[in-house]
């Protein structure tokens, strides 16, 4: 590599840390708004991964102007992370304008990808467009009947990518249901810290991204693959061993608030597997919606593996116990004396 491109490299790491721990810093003074958000700004994936219910083959992206729109409001209510989700984000065909439009409202610009349409072109598109982090799950070593994202396929985008992207890149491994091959999982993970990029291992949840134990070679690869990777800020996972022993974790849900979930109708969600609750459009969520959803008890989060909602919560799990309610909602009611709290936290 080029001393220049490795200079900048290295300049922007040290930048990107930075942000970084300002976001940290910032969860840690106040609870008054979202850590992390993912954003839908298309529903339609070129892949047809067989556990994912995540896509559909035929929604059109969302408009530039909405998505602005949305953009816009996660920034008003103060979010620090916004991540690109889908669907394939890719095939928004203005997704360098949108990330342009996070980063200046402060906030991380962050993309998941499946990686098929990364091409050096792209990849260098995405720098300029001032992208922090990607990620890519690869779920085997070849493709199957229940997922493309194979090493196979996708080592070539990972080696452009170790040479080409300024931004982070974390390749995430999968073991669990549906995966026929644990080891292909650590023959990932390997293969990505070779390459220069950071690796994380995560466990596939059911269709409502609950837990579904590891058998007993899949928990021996995923401890394997967990002491492989190298540290990066998104390594808030001590939950994963209760969950890999098929064990209930003894957690406080934020989603709704610390985290949120925009799909392409612009509706908030508490996340990608709990769809509809609490279903209120991004333009009229305000404060009193995070500040009530901070304190609302998700009967799902015992045994969740959703690990996004799980690594944000780890920012306040020392913070107050969240409250049932009974109202139709599952949240607290707006007169709750609830909704002030967070404001001085």
């Amino acid at each position: 590599m080029a001393a220049g491109k490795k200079f900048r490299r290295g300049a922007l790491a040290v930048h990107r840390r930075f942000r970084e721990w300002w976001m940290i810093g910032k969860a840690l003074v106040s609870t008054g708004h979202p850590v992390m958000a993912h954003i839908i700004p298309i529903r339609r994936c070129n892949l047809s991964c067989g556990y994912c219910n995540e896509y559909d083959d035929f929604s059109k992206p969302v408009p530039v102007a909405e998505m602005e729109r949305r953009i816009a409001r996660l920034g008003d209510l103060g979010t620090t992370i916004i991540t690109f989700s889908g669907g394939e984000p890719l095939l928004h065909p203005e997704l360098d304008h949108l990330i342009r439009c996070v980063r200046r409202t402060g906030a991380l610009a962050c993309l998941i990808t499946n990686g098929y349409l990364l091409t050096k072109e792209r990849i260098e598109a995405l720098n300029a467009a001032g992208l922090e982090h990607l990620q890519i799950s690869i779920d085997n070593a070849k493709p199957d009947e229940v997922s493309m994202k194979s090493l196979k396929v996708l080592d070539k985008k990972l080696q452009l990518l170790a040479e080409h992207a300024e931004f982070h890149v974390n390749i995430n491994s999968v073991v669990g249901s549906g995966i026929h091959h644990p080891e292909d999982a650590l023959a990932v993970a390997r293969r990505s810290l070779e390459l220069g990029h950071t690796s994380t291992v995560g466990i596939i949840h059911d269709g409502s991204g609950q837990l579904r134990p590891l058998g007993d070679r899949e928990r021996e690869i995923f401890n394997e693959i967990r002491g492989l990777k190298k540290k990066n800020f998104a390594r808030f996972n001590d939950f994963q061993e209760n969950i890999s022993n098929g064990l209930p974790n003894d957690w406080r849900c934020r989603a709704g608030s610390r985290y949120i979930y925009i799909c392409e109708d612009g509706l908030v969600h508490y996340c990608s597997q709990q769809r509809g609750f609490p279903g209120v459009k991004l333009a009229d969520y305000t404060r009193a919606d995070l500040r009530r959803e901070f304190m609302t008890q998700k009967d799902c989060a015992p045994l969740c593996t959703v690990s996004c909602v799980q690594q944000v919560a780890v920012l306040d799990n020392w913070r107050s116990a969240p409250q049932p309610f009974p109202d139709a909602r599952g949240g607290a009611s707006p007169e709750s004396p609830l909704v002030q709290i967070g404001n001085h936290a």
